[in-house]
């Protein structure tokens, strides 16, 4: 892999935090592209009270000078404003107790106790995440296993989207369908009555990328082809349930000649070849084919919801309604950011192997040749 990257923090803790190791030198970054990324996520209807709090805005510790990447490992940050609330109950460090005066223990007890977690959410981290770690209190499970660690994971792939742009390969997401519907209309009339009702919506997104090059990924080992890593990489988004790329599913009740995209030789200077199809979804052997990139992913349900299922309390063990904590009727517009910034880290990844990622010049040669053998393969 050419990049890798470690994400750290909590929903409700001081902060995100990122370190990106594998993008060279003199990529020069758009920091109002990489904010607006964030500000996506954020958006879209059926959205919460945190994004009310939140305004999140990427703060580079390292790796760059001048805006320009020096080829350093790259560290990132992004502040929670909602920590201001949570200073006591997300502590880093332990209460000397027997320091404190009764009233100031009672306080703080009082405070760590309202937030802590029993009950768990069937549909989340909460039970699996509690039996592996043993802990008795779900707050631990639920601050890292929230949807809020996304937001770093778009602020890594909004810098690689950034540089993908520097070479043509532009990327977008579209809604398909919520809570399975798929005009304007219907959509806000489902969102509204599941509010109304305590419910939550999932839906269906498609993210596209255009002008990639032929040949990033392969096909001679598993663990490089391109589909897979796509796949594998949207799979990790919170609530995804199910990936396709191209004609998905859709292939398995077609014949051979309905799915399989034709080959022609093209007239058009900028390429070689042609198809009049992409069922592929642009992937083919496991590399990219020069079509567009197709992806659609199908998201669940929230599963933390002001109409709590049935679950127990993992204390007392007795059946209890699960816990609600606030939380989005619906994110379908939002997974269409989350996704495209996951499939940008990908992208550039498989383009950093073919071309090279130590400096922005070299990697843009290499490319332009390559461009340049395409044509006249």
């Amino acid at each position: 892999m050419a990049i890798r990257f470690l994400t750290s923090g909590e929903s409700h803790g001081k902060c995100l935090n990122a370190i990106i190791e594998g993008i060279g030198s003199g990529y020069f970054l758009d920091l109002d592209f990489i904010n607006n990324e964030l500000a996506n996520r954020q958006k879209g209807k059926g959205r919460g009270g945190r994004m009310k709090i939140e305004t999140d805005r990427i703060e580079i510790k390292s790796g760059v000078r001048f805006q320009k990447t020096t080829g350093a490992p790259i560290c990132i940050e992004i502040q929670n404003k909602d920590f201001e609330n949570w200073k006591i109950p997300m502590s880093v460090t332990a209460f000397d107790f027997n320091a404190l005066e009764p009233a100031a223990q009672a306080e703080i007890r009082e405070k760590i106790n309202e937030k802590a977690i029993k009950r768990v959410r069937p549909g989340h981290a909460d039970l699996p995440g509690a039996v592996k770690y043993r802990h008795h209190d779900i707050r631990d499970v639920l601050e890292r296993s929230s949807a809020r660690e996304t937001a770093t994971r778009v602020a890594v792939g909004a810098i690689c989207q950034d540089i993908l742009r520097k070479f043509d390969i532009a990327g977008e997401a579209k809604t398909l369908s919520i809570g399975g519907f798929s005009t304007e209309e219907d959509i806000d009339k489902t969102i509204d009555e599941a509010r109304k009702n305590g419910e939550s919506l999932g839906g269906e997104i498609e993210i596209r990328f255009k002008n990639l090059p032929v040949g990033l990924g392969s096909f001679v080992h598993w663990d490089r082809r391109l589909d897979g890593r796509l796949a594998g990489a949207m799979m990790s988004i919170p609530a995804v349930k199910a990936v396709e790329i191209g004609l998905g599913k859709g292939v398995s009740a077609l014949t051979g000649s309905k799915v399989h995209d034709e080959i022609f030789s093209s007239q058009n200077g900028n390429a070689r070849y042609t198809r009049n199809t992409n069922n592929a979804g642009g992937i083919e052997g496991g590399m990219t084919n020069g079509e567009d990139i197709v992806l659609r992913l199908s998201m669940k349900p929230i599963p933390t919801m002001e109409k709590p299922l049935n679950s127990i309390n993992i204390e007392t063990k007795a059946p209890e309604t699960a816990h609600f904590e606030r939380a989005d009727t619906c994110a379908v517009e939002a997974l269409g950011t989350v996704a495209l910034n996951m499939a940008s880290i990908v992208i550039l990844d498989a383009f950093f192997e073919k071309f090279g990622p130590d400096n922005f010049e070299e990697t843009m040669e290499n490319f332009k040749n390559y461009e340049k053998y395409s044509r006249e393969f």
